[in-house]
């Protein structure tokens, strides 16, 4: 396997290969799409026996964790598969000509959702799977009739030659043009690539500052381009009085679960957790069970993990909380450190701060107005969570305000675990991402390699099939304002 960093006279080759896969992909029928990234899930699932171990050598994950992340995938592949062949993501919208509209006469004008072109897709470390070679993004570009170069991550950069050669044979099988899935190496390639006119789109998962700098640089090009990064949430859960006094213990060791899932190294993991002060859940939350220390993905995580936690506890506001033996080795194991709420709002830059790892930050507060206080403050979340009960009269306003901050919020639910669904999202306001309107979790996630393409008094044999008055391939339309199609 090749995992060198790639060359210049090598990224020129990959670039030019993904413009003309691009080209052909992108004429491709839904149905054609659908069938070869089926073929891509039914290949990977048949090499688990040889990725899985593979993934477990250079991340230090569990098998189990890694057969359900590679389980995940496919399932994705095959979810995307299935929105092909409804239609509905092309959003067709047909207005016949109308002499009689109000705003004078109307022409007759079709729109629909199209490829973008070639897609550049950082992978991610944390999620070797469904974050990377064939993770959602680059599963949602394929679906949308996009070619993909993926900039593997250095984390795993031989299960990602695996997964890239695996796939890649299951697309040549189906009959997909060469150069439709292409792999690079080395930073500066992925930069290079990311500058280069022929990419007409960038995704990205990792850092706050990588994500930035690349973001930057994508809106820098003489030909700006979309640049899709997720990049840092804290995932705050709000404890409501009630909901403490009635199952406190049981929030506790839920939360407890749930913020060293996975070693903590889930973007999802939730970072803050204010609870009422003088309650009994500060009492549970240090003598709750936490599991054994686990590897982190690799050493530039531990110490970068290292690092936050240490910064944190050097701040005059934090303490640690319970047990602290052991917070700094390698394997670390899990922490927790204790504040307030009136510190938080009196720094929420140096407290309200992502800490990737199995560590988590208890505020407690001293009245529920405190809760909306921290709301107004915060920076963009991927998720903010409630734990209430259904008479808490803060609830309503608080639900309004963390709507504002984060791309998702949850009711007496746990943010770990984003489920690959139709309604879900996955992204929110800058720092959590750098593009809030967009998803990269769930099947709404083609949307972002997609742009609208309206069409105006073209003749039947000059449109595109889902335009056309016979709707030959009876995907939805929306026609003259009422949406039909089948």
């Amino acid at each position: 396997m090749n995992t060198t960093d790639t060359t210049p006279e090598e990224l020129e080759g990959v670039l030019a290969a993904a413009q003309d896969a691009g080209t052909e992909w992108a004429l491709r029928s839904a149905a054609g799409r659908a069938a070869a990234l089926t073929s891509v899930a039914d290949a990977l699932d048949a090499a688990a026996p040889e990725l899985v171990p593979l993934a477990q050598e250079e991340t230090f994950l569990a098998a189990g964790r890694l057969s359900g992340e590679l389980k995940r995938t496919t399932f994705q592949l095959r979810l995307f598969a299935e929105l092909l062949t409804d239609g509905g993501y092309l959003d067709a919208r047909i207005d016949h000509a109308d002499g009689a509209w109000p705003m004078g006469a109307r022409p007759d004008i079709r729109r629909m959702l199209e490829p973008l072109g070639p897609v550049l897709v950082f992978a991610a470390s944390n999620f070797p799977f469904a974050f990377s070679v064939m993770g959602g993004d680059t599963c949602s570009a394929l679906a949308a009739g996009c070619s993909v170069v993926l900039k593997a991550h250095p984390g795993h950069p031989r299960l990602s030659a695996a997964v890239g050669r695996v796939a890649g044979e299951a697309l040549r099988a189906a009959g997909a043009p060469d150069g439709l899935l292409q792999l690079i190496y080395g930073t500066q390639a992925g930069r290079d690539a990311l500058a280069d006119p022929r990419i007409k789109a960038g995704a990205f998962t990792g850092s706050i500052a990588g994500g930035r700098a690349l973001f930057d640089l994508a809106a820098a090009r003489p030909e700006p381009i979309p640049f899709y990064g997720e990049l840092g949430s804290v995932n705050p859960v709000f404890v409501t009085e009630t909901a403490a006094a009635v199952r406190g213990a049981e929030i506790a060791a839920e939360f407890v679960a749930s913020y060293t899932l996975g070693a903590g190294q889930f973007c999802t993991k939730p970072g803050i957790l204010l609870v009422p002060a003088g309650s009994a859940m500060l009492d549970a939350l240090s003598a709750a069970d936490r599991p054994d220390p686990a590897p982190l993905l690799n050493d530039r995580i531990q110490a970068g993990y290292t690092a936050s936690l240490s910064g944190l506890l050097e701040h005059d506001a934090v303490d640690p909380l319970g047990a602290a033996d052991g917070a700094f080795d390698s394997p670390p194991a899990p922490a927790l450190t204790v504040t307030t709420a009136s510190a938080l709002l009196a720094d929420p830059e140096g407290l309200i701060t992502e800490c990737f790892g199995p560590s988590a930050m208890v505020a407690t507060y001293s009245d529920e107005d405190e809760l909306l206080a921290v709301a107004r403050v915060l920076d963009g979340q991927l998720t903010a969570t409630i734990q209430g009960e259904g008479s808490d009269a803060v609830a309503p306003e608080l639900v309004r305000l963390l709507a504002k901050k984060a791309g998702r919020v949850l009711w007496n639910q746990w943010p770990t675990g984003v489920s690959v669904t139709y309604a879900q999202q996955h992204g929110g306001p800058y720092p959590a991402t750098t593009a809030p309107t967009s998803t990269s979790v769930g099947t709404a996630g083609i949307t972002r390699f997609l742009r609208p393409v309206a069409y105006q008094g073209l003749p039947a044999h000059l449109l595109p099939a889902a335009l056309r008055d016979d709707n030959p391939l009876g995907v939805p339309q929306r026609v003259d304002g009422t949406l039909g199609g089948r």
